[in-house]
């Protein structure tokens, strides 16, 4: 899935800067949801089909996340696009506790898992026919007060070019990296290293078998999306009321709450051998911290780059996140705990310290990322200026009528 979202969103953010964006976030949904729905008919047989499935999926995710947020972009501008991006990202804990619900309750109802992967894809049909017909197309940079036609970008490769120049995207992108970073490997690794402290603390039995049932992922699952809803609200709230003292807040704010959130991170780990419940507090606050920040990198991204290039700096904001983040922290923290673990006598003990060690290394990559943040808010001015400079240059003046005077009189003609 990571692979091939890593893949498309470049692709799609080349075509959403250059075509009508809400047919192809239509197309994009639609086929998810048919590959979803098919994927559930795949036989045992077929086991490599069915996960190169579950891999397309990627593609109509990379669609909506590289192009939704643009043409919130070219709707509404400042607070309120503040606060309609927050409710785009809203979507993405809501939608992932949703999910747990409608597919867990389908299930049940049926006796048979297959039916989880089939719900989802007629509410998917359904809101791409709904985009085709409600959602507007528009005009690039329309928010920004962009009068007459638009020159659009000469290349990709002298927009990628732009981008590598802009500080503040660059930063921001990096901070961007370090959250998926985090989340990646706490979404896969937390639940176990918890359910290790159990062990230790003889509040259940070691598992030896290759599956083992835990109510810790769903706990974690819960949190999260609780979490997910309560930092993108709150990150927008802090943002509005911090915009009336600097210019700087959207970035101050990622960086004051990446740090705060690395703080409770590092608890986790000295409480998690006494407390579970105190562990789940700290993961509750750092994971809120955590999410401030979705929907305020995303605003910052539309005040530094101008509305021709947004979907291509989305797309690849997205793009770097995972291949620095996600795809490789889950793999690299277990690595690091296995081979901490091999050191020392095998033991519940050590395989609950091994694995606290080296999910260490998050709040370390995630205070990176709070430095990160404040290095674009060294920049912001600066960048935000020189999008603003480049888009009264971008402008054509729309056709005017002059007269040309010609032997049998004047002529009224467009230039």
């Amino acid at each position: 899935f990571i692979c091939s979202f890593m893949v498309a969103a470049p692709i799609f953010g080349y075509l959403g800067d250059r075509f009508n964006r809400k047919v192809i976030l239509s197309c994009g949904i639609f086929f998810w949801s048919v590959v979803t729905l098919l994927s559930s008919f795949i036989g045992k047989e077929h086991y490599w089909l069915f996960v190169l499935s579950r891999g397309l999926v990627g593609i109509g995710e990379s669609s909506y996340s590289s192009i939704s947020p643009t043409i919130i972009g070219d709707l509404y501008t400042n607070n309120s696009r503040t606060m309609m991006l927050s409710v785009f990202y809203l979507a993405i804990p809501l939608g992932s506790g949703l999910g747990y619900i409608l597919g867990s309750g389908a299930k049940d109802a049926a006796e048979d898992w297959h039916f989880a992967l089939r719900v989802s894809p007629f509410l998917g049909i359904t809101v791409s026919a709904l985009i085709l017909v409600f959602v507007p197309e528009p005009k690039r940079g329309s928010a920004d007060h962009m009068e007459g036609r638009i020159k659009a970008s000469p290349s990709w490769i002298s927009d990628m070019k732009a981008l590598a120049k802009n500080r503040s995207y660059v930063f921001s992108s990096l901070a961007s990296a370090a959250v998926s970073f985090a989340t990646g490997a706490f979404g896969m690794l937390i639940p176990i290293y918890l359910f290790r402290a159990q062990v230790v603390q003889k509040e259940v039995e070691a598992c030896t078998k290759k599956v083992c049932s835990s109510k810790d992922s769903l706990i974690f699952g819960a949190i999260t999306c609780v979490t997910g809803l309560l930092g993108v609200v709150i990150g927008a709230a802090t943002t509005r009321f911090c915009r009336r003292k600097t210019e700087r807040a959207d970035p101050l704010v990622c960086a004051v709450s990446m740090l705060g959130s690395a703080i409770f991170i590092c608890l986790i780990f000295v409480v998690a051998k006494n407390s579970i419940v105190g562990a789940y507090v700290c993961i509750f606050i750092g994971e809120t911290l955590l999410f401030l920040n979705w929907a305020i990198t995303a605003d910052i991204l539309m005040f530094v780059v101008i509305p021709t290039r947004r979907a291509t700096a989305v797309a690849f904001q997205s793009f770097t996140s995972h291949l620095l983040g996600d795809a490789g922290s889950p793999y690299l923290i277990g690595r690091i705990s296995d081979e901490i673990q091999k050191s020392y006598a095998s033991s519940e003990l050590w395989k609950f310290l091994s694995l606290g060690y080296a999910l260490m290394l998050c709040p370390f990559i995630i205070v990176l990322g709070g430095m990160f943040f404040l290095a674009t808010a060294l920049f912001f001015l600066d960048d935000r200026e020189k999008a603003e400079q480049l888009k009264k240059l971008m402008q054509e003046p729309p056709p005017s009528s002059v007269k040309v005077i010609s032997k049998r009189g004047p002529i009224c003609t467009d230039v």
